[in-house]
């Protein structure tokens, strides 16, 4: 038998929304599925229409170099689209 997937809270600001954040999916199907809004486009890390800041917490890639520059990345930036959460965070909108 499987474990289940770890599941962490989630908070999109500015909203000031909770979600729940599950470890084996992408954060961009987690809000899809708590009804949040979100942009989206190639869903594969490339296209950056979902591109949004991670304000506390931390992700996972499985993809090699997701469409983030190291500046970016070091600024928070985060690709919800192939971004796996490994913790509790909280997730700005993009444009916030």
């Amino acid at each position: 038998m499987t474990p289940d997937p770890a599941r962490f809270a989630g908070r999109l600001e500015p909203l000031g929304v909770d979600f729940e954040a599950r470890a084996d999916r992408p954060l961009l199907l987690s809000l899809e599925q708590a009804g949040l809004p979100w942009p989206s486009s190639c869903r594969n890390g490339t296209c950056r229409s979902c591109i949004g800041r991670l304000a506390q917490g931390r992700v996972r890639y499985e993809i090699p170099w997701p469409g983030l520059s190291a500046e970016e990345k070091a600024e928070g930036c985060v690709l919800p689209c192939v971004a796996f959460p490994i913790c509790d965070l909280v997730l700005q909108g993009p444009g916030a």
